[in-house]
């Protein structure tokens, strides 16, 4: 969407971060239900279309935090999870160790 290339690459992270560590938490577990997963889904669809072109523009706490979100969310990318592998993995000295965990 028009409005997510505004957004910086760390927000791009955050946000889907949040949105995963927010319902896999137990007080916010019954937001994620049937009835809002049409959104959620929609949402990361369009961070996935968003985020690769930027990669390069992403902290490697960045690149991390999105693939745990993907990965933790559930959240089907294979082109999204490509992508971040092709950008971190000439830059994997530079990830502390944390980053490399995530």
């Amino acid at each position: 969407t028009p409005r997510l290339a505004e957004v910086k690459p760390q927000e791009l992270a955050s946000l889907a971060w949040s949105f995963t560590a927010c319902c896999r938490s137990a007080s916010a577990a019954s937001w994620c239900s049937d009835r809002h997963l049409p959104s959620m889904a929609a949402l990361f669809r369009a961070l996935s279309e968003a985020a690769p072109p930027r990669l390069g523009e992403f902290a490697p706490q960045g690149l991390a935090n999105l693939a745990w979100a993907y990965a933790a969310g559930g959240q089907p990318a294979p082109a999204l999870f490509r992508a971040i592998a092709a950008e971190a993995t000439p830059r994997l000295g530079g990830f502390k160790p944390q980053e490399l965990a995530s």
